[in-house]
């Protein structure tokens, strides 16, 4: 049976970068209650001229690098995004022109915060079927792009960047177990941009109405995130007849301490098998697991045979979780 083993990863974020105590000066907080409500210190922020594929280009090279793969290997790519660089091309194709990447066919994946798990997911059935051996996932973001920063409910919390991983068509126990993807689209109006698309089309009265930007009722989303994050964790685990103490270490997607705080509770996981990086780049969607996997896979907290869960939740409502055998 062949399964899909993370052979390379890699991650790229801003140099600028928003801090909470910025924050105090462009809308009613403070560094307190940020900190108190989100765990978030700083997030970084793409300057101008710098888009989703910068930093998805970077993050890519990264993962190449260590997985030792040339560009010209690869058979797909795959990205998760909400911010693309323009509507079209996607921003997997400018990837792979930039690359040079030949071969690979490309594509985007729209999922909200769960981009990252639904291209994951999508890879991983191409190398299962035993069509494709090599594939690049990414999940890229430039969030900053639709912020208003106007709204200090939603402003304090995004951030932009990109995490990539490398998989390889291989044979054994090792590599991606299980993936499991969710949706509810009754929730839509929890989470959305109204303007931009064929509903809204930008015109002089959506801009004015600040349409092109993230709306968004956070106690809803709050509610709803901890419950599905505990659904697919738990479902992925029963999947594979494992507990959560067979896990080494959750990386779920960075979107708020406390909704990660609740998921570790109910897997019963001590601080030292949760990873955390939150503080220093807020919710930066579906790039938010692969950049903190990659810090993990770097920080040497992953090892060998480690069991390894994957999390997200996102707009749609979308979630899902995949759990690998490193």
């Amino acid at each position: 049976m062949f399964r899909s083993r993370i052979i390379g990863t890699g991650s790229s974020v801003p140099r600028k970068v928003l801090t909470n105590k910025d924050f105090e000066s462009l809308v009613d907080t403070t560094n307190e209650w940020i900190l108190a409500r989100t765990g978030i210190k700083e997030r970084h922020i793409a300057e101008a001229g710098e888009s989703a594929s910068t930093f998805a280009y970077r993050a890519a090279q990264s993962a190449l690098e260590m997985a030792g793969v040339a560009a010209d290997e690869l058979d797909l790519i795959v990205v998760g995004t909400i911010t693309p660089d323009m509507p079209t091309p996607s921003v997997a194709c400018l990837l792979q022109h930039r690359l040079k990447a030949s071969r690979a066919a490309a594509f985007d994946v729209s999922a909200g915060c769960t981009g990252f798990i639904y291209a994951l997911t999508v890879a991983d059935t191409f190398i299962k079927a035993g069509t494709y051996k090599k594939i690049l996932v990414i999940g890229a973001e430039t969030l900053s792009k639709i912020t208003d920063y106007q709204d200090r409910t939603t402003c304090i919390l995004f951030g932009d960047g990109a995490g990539a991983v490398v998989l390889s068509q291989e044979q054994g126990e090792r590599g991606i177990l299980s993936t499991h993807l969710y949706s509810d689209g009754s929730y839509s109006d929890y989470l959305y941009m109204p303007g931009g698309g064929s509903l809204n089309p930008s015109s002089p009265e959506t801009l004015e109405q600040r349409l092109h930007y993230l709306k968004m009722d956070g106690n809803k989303v709050f509610k709803v995130a901890v419950k599905s994050l505990e659904e697919a964790a738990l479902k992925a685990l029963e999947h594979n007849n494992l507990t959560g103490d067979d896990l080494d270490l959750l990386v779920s997607h960075q979107a708020n301490t406390r909704i990660i705080g609740a998921i570790a509770k109910r897997l019963n996981l001590p601080p030292e098998k949760v990873f955390m990086n939150i503080e220093r780049y807020g919710n930066t969607s579906s790039a938010s697991v692969p950049i903190a996997l990659d810090e993990a896979t770097r920080q040497h907290r992953i090892k060998k045979n480690d069991v390894i869960l994957l999390d997200a939740f996102g707009a749609g409502f979308t979630w899902g979780s995949a759990l690998i055998r490193w």
